[in-house]
């Protein structure tokens, strides 16, 4: 019996950044549905994990950016643990890839930014939402929403302080793709201070 290895490390960029954006660059021409979903798991500084599912919104000068509301549960836990795991997973390419890191918060010109690149209604919705908080019902929420669509008819939505950007500063990427009888392919890119070690993983 015989295998085909479906990548090999000659197939990889020295680069994981550039390994992470061709590979995300596929999912998108793929036509996965949201391609730039991705796992962020947190912990408490007491050792108590959570996931959610958050929304990639690119790289800056140091890593991956999402953006959230600060007094939500994942910001805190981020803020006083700020270290944290992403997972893309494309069931189209049969990929996944894992990141790990420090955090650190984007500046107010990068959330600025983002945040006038957002529809009208989104903007608004972060504004009427106190995210992680009880609210009594919907029909609170929807109140305040129509309310904040009145009050800034005809002009900008301010961004809220409490409102803005997170970046995973990479201290280790893996890539996996999926192998015939599970004997998948798997690359660890770590960094050292000589730049990133690239080896491959028994699956």
């Amino acid at each position: 019996m015989t295998f085909h290895t479906w990548i090999t490390e000659h197939d990889l960029s020295k680069d994981p950044f550039e390994q992470f954006q061709s590979w995300f660059s596929e999912a998108i021409s793929k036509s996965t549905k949201y391609p730039e979903a991705m796992t962020l798991a947190t912990c408490t500084p007491d050792g108590v994990p959570s996931a959610r599912v958050v929304l990639f919104k690119g790289l800056n000068s140091k890593g991956l950016c999402f953006f959230t509301n600060y007094e939500s549960r994942k910001s805190n836990e981020l803020i006083e643990n700020p270290r944290a795991a992403l997972v893309f997973y494309w069931s189209a390419l049969d990929r996944q890839i894992r990141i790990e890191g420090t955090i650190e918060k984007v500046s107010d010109q990068e959330s600025d930014d983002y945040w006038g690149s957002r529809p009208r209604e989104s903007c608004i919705s972060a504004l009427t939402s106190a995210q992680s908080q009880l609210v009594s019902s919907r029909e609170e929420l929807e109140k305040r929403f129509f309310e904040l669509t009145k009050k800034y008819e005809g002009q900008p939505v301010p961004r809220p302080a409490h409102w803005g950007g997170f970046c995973l500063v990479p201290k280790k990427f893996e890539f996996w793709a999926e192998g015939a009888h599970r004997l998948h392919d798997r690359f660890c890119y770590e960094r050292t201070t000589q730049g990133w070690r690239l080896s491959r993983l028994s699956p």
